[in-house]
């Protein structure tokens, strides 16, 4: 089971369009997959559920907040198993082939952030640093109790900061995924956000120094690569406006994804409302079509890089 989490600081960049089709064209290849959204905004979540159906069904009990608050509370924490729907209009879509599957997020999300921050503190420097590792270790921990052979890829989209819920993201990742699209303000951060998973990495492996528990390993997450979204093509090639930043990025020494999402704002926009994601459409439109083509291409890329 390989965890990735799908992160930009600048929201608005494509992050929910790249990690729905990311696992819509990775469970029509037989895998299988869960989405875990950790983004407040739900994006994810209303990409699959209408708002009526989550407040119906999701919101009260079977949402990621719902997890965190049952840890909080101090009682026998709720099983992430216990959170995980399937979604009905996808598994139509899919039949006999891989699986996709979902922890849906909630709108309050952000005030258990507020409450995570509040267990940082100790009466001792070592004290404090045991429980920076209790708190950020949450959602590993959860993670660990699903079954290995239950989903190959696992899918966190987190929200567009470095609070501690995503700082939770992070621990428990093997690797991160960076949507970015190119534009001055959303490729500004790239370097930040990295060395600031550099930061949080030496941190934690350090803080972890002190602590006797054994079960807890060091943590060394991989930037497998920055995914383009909402390219504009001009002649075939991206257009001049957009390379300068793509190139800029690539002077970072941060991967690049050769594949991209180009611009399409009529079938992207759409998808959500419908709780399908793009790539498990067939479109009659030789447009249309081609993007459907394009998500392949990056869902083969993104394979080889994870090596799934």
């Amino acid at each position: 089971m390989h965890v990735v989490s799908v992160i930009n600081y600048k929201g608005g960049v494509g992050k929910t369009t790249v990690t729905a089709n990311l696992a819509a064209g990775l469970a029509v290849r037989d895998y299988d997959v869960l989405l875990l959204d950790m983004d407040p905004q739900c994006s994810l979540t209303f990409s699959f559920y209408r708002p009526e159906e989550w407040n119906e069904t999701l919101k009260d009990k079977t949402t990621i907040k719902a997890w965190f608050d049952s840890l909080n509370e101090g009682a026998a924490p709720v099983p992430l198993t216990d959170l995980i729907r399937t979604p009905p209009r996808v598994a139509s879509r899919l039949k006999e082939k891989g699986k996709l599957d979902l922890i849906a997020s909630h709108l309050g999300l952000i005030n258990v952030d507020l409450e995570l921050a509040t267990k940082l503190g100790g009466a001792t420097l070592v004290q404090s640093k045991k429980n920076y590792l209790r708190v950020h270790r949450r959602l590993a921990d959860g993670l660990a109790q699903l079954d290995k052979d239950e989903y190959d890829v696992v899918l966190i989209d987190c929200p567009p900061n470095f609070n501690i819920t995503t700082k939770n993201a992070i621990v428990a990742s093997d690797s991160v995924l960076i949507p970015a699209k190119p534009d001055y303000l959303s490729t500004l951060g790239i370097d930040y956000l990295k060395r600031s998973l550099g930061d949080l990495v030496t941190e934690f492996n350090e803080y972890l120094k002190i602590d006797d528990d054994s079960r807890i390993e060091e943590i060394s997450p991989d930037v497998i690569g920055v995914v383009f979204t909402m390219i504009q093509i001009n002649s075939g090639i991206p257009i001049n406006a957009q390379r300068p930043f793509m190139n800029q990025t690539k002077s970072l020494g941060i991967p690049v994804f050769e594949k991209y999402f180009r611009e399409n704002k009529s079938i992207f926009g759409d998808s959500p409302q419908y709780g399908v994601p793009v790539a498990l459409n067939n479109y009659s439109n030789p447009t249309h079509s081609g993007v459907v083509d394009e998500i392949d291409e990056f869902v083969t890329e993104f394979i080889a890089k994870v090596g799934l």
